[in-house]
């Protein structure tokens, strides 16, 4: 069997690759390396996959079908798990037009190349910003999300449904997963948790959002693989499904930064602000579909993951 990984040079992208390649599986890996955030973090993840045999690479920019389709006529891959995709809240409402090529057009030419190339399964990231503002928690697979709140939950929600549309006529069996708010060592340094700590260790002041009253339903990277690893070797790719993937442990923002300031040992400095266009107030996973399908669902809590994630910053970026 043969595995597509799209984003293999991003946060979840690399993790997942990384752990498929530690089974003994073969990885075809796909990226454009753009310059949403430092490529040298894209490259340095890069270059830890391509010391593994079975890891081939090819820069692919998926918004370019003719790019994408050669990926898919040379190495014919059996799974496809698209992890690639234009993140950002907040860069959706200033970029808007990066943010539909890169997740919507992106994502069309992945599923006419899967549905040409007849694979056997297509997993693909969604996101829990689909749920915008909903009053009803914990949100649940079966809620209504036809209210983003943000361009990027918008393309998500379009992600769900030509998937949708592919399965239905095409057969295609296909799985989307909602994330919410992964963090971990090799993560993205647009994410707040990653900006908050490299302030923190310099010294500088951080901006919290909303006065700080927001909760997050944080997820640590490792339970993301092992969700994502077991939906690809232990359960049957047939239908349309959607799944969270998240803790289920909402953790208010500052408790959240009071847990890095204590890894890290230093406080910081905070600039209170107003709520951030497309933001939300809460996140919060019912996993129970996952735990269903998989016998699985994350168990990190923030103490134990953001240790990890100070230990894994302080190693690269070189810091006594």
């Amino acid at each position: 069997m043969k595995y597509l990984v799209t984003g293999c040079a991003g946060f979840i992208g690399y993790h997942l690759s990384k752990r498929l390649l530690d089974e003994g599986l073969e990885v075809i890996g796909i990226d454009n390396l753009n310059t949403y955030y430092d490529v040298s973090l894209k490259k340095d993840r890069l270059s830890e996959l391509k010391k593994y045999e079975k890891f081939v690479f090819e820069i692919c920019d998926m918004a370019e079908m003719n790019e994408l389709s050669k990926v898919f006529l040379n190495h014919k891959p059996d799974y496809v798990i698209n992890l690639a995709a234009q993140p950002g809240v907040r860069y959706s409402i200033t970029n808007p037009d990066v943010s539909l090529k890169n997740n919507i057009n992106a994502f069309f030419n992945l599923l006419e190349c899967c549905r040409n190339s007849k694979v056997k399964s297509l997993i693909y990231a969604s996101s829990s910003s689909v749920y915008g503002n909903s009053v009803k928690i914990p949100f649940s697979v079966e809620d209504n999300v036809d209210h983003p709140i943000s361009l990027y939950a918008a393309t998500k929600k379009a992600n769900e449904l030509m998937a949708y549309t592919y399965h239905h006529l095409y057969g295609i069996p296909a799985t989307g997963l909602r994330f919410f708010t992964v963090y971990g060592p090799w993560g993205r340094p647009d994410m707040a948790y990653f900006k908050f700590a490299e302030k923190i260790f310099k010294g500088d002041p951080i901006d919290v959002y909303n006065n700080g009253d927001m909760q997050r339903d944080f997820t640590f990277i490792d339970d993301v693989v092992e969700s994502i690893y077991r939906l690809i070797t232990k359960v049957e790719p047939v239908g349309y499904k959607l799944l969270n993937i998240g803790g289920e442990h909402p953790v208010n923002l500052l408790e959240f930064i009071e847990t890095l300031e204590s890894k890290i040992g230093k406080k910081s400095e905070k600039n209170f602000l107003e709520m951030q266009p497309g933001d939300v107030k809460i996140t919060y996973a019912d996993s129970s579909e996952l735990a269903k399908l998989t016998g699985y669902k994350p168990v990190t809590r923030i103490e134990e993951g953001l240790g990890k994630f100070v230990d894994w910053y302080k190693d690269y970026y070189k810091i006594n």
